[in-house]
């Protein structure tokens, strides 16, 4: 646990970082002249990025935010399957019905519009109620996933032969002569 920083200006500027703001804004929320670059170099203080850490741990904690829960509810989204909602009259009509879904199928729905009006005129309207739903960006969760798993990389590293660094060869840099061509 790391305790209150004892300069009251790191620990406003700690608690500011965490509350989102850029490093620039918390430095002057915190008392000092603006400068960006003591605010840069405050904010890697490693007494500073480990109460940070601290402050948005705690903040999570309060809120039920866990690792464990959000990769679940990504998996909903993920794995959501559109055939899971819908269900089929005797002639092979889709049809959805909202009571009968889950309280996970339900985290996969990101709209539900349903439209009541009748359709012709006179002794021949009838009623029609007509439902649309979307589900939740499916690749986009799975991405996100994909990368939680480390299944996926944004950076590829290039090393030689036994995980050692690659040579680097000079190059000289030399113009060629002009002859009039411009």
């Amino acid at each position: 646990m790391v305790p209150v920083l004892s300069n009251p200006k790191h620990e406003r500027f700690a608690q500011e970082l965490a509350k989102g703001s850029s490093a620039s804004a918390a430095y002057v929320a915190a008392g000092y002249a603006k400068s960006d670059s003591n605010a840069s170099r405050l904010s890697g203080n490693e007494k500073v990025r480990s109460r940070v850490e601290e402050l948005l741990g705690e903040g999570a904690e309060k809120a039920g935010v866990t690792i464990e829960r959000i990769v679940a509810e990504l998996a909903k989204v993920g794995f959501a399957n559109m055939g899971d909602f819908l269900k089929a009259t005797t002639s092979g009509d889709p049809f959805f019905v909202y009571a009968e879904l889950t309280d996970e199928q339900k985290a996969a729905l990101a709209e539900v519009t349903v439209e009541d009006f009748k359709e012709g005129r006179g002794e021949d309207a009838r009623d029609v109620r007509r439902i649309k739903f979307k589900l939740h960006d499916k690749l986009g969760a799975l991405e996100k996933l994909g990368k939680h798993l480390g299944m996926f990389k944004d950076k590829v590293e290039l090393t030689g032969k036994d995980g050692k660094d690659l040579p680097v060869t000079p190059v000289t840099i030399f113009q060629l002569p002009d002859n009039g061509r411009g």
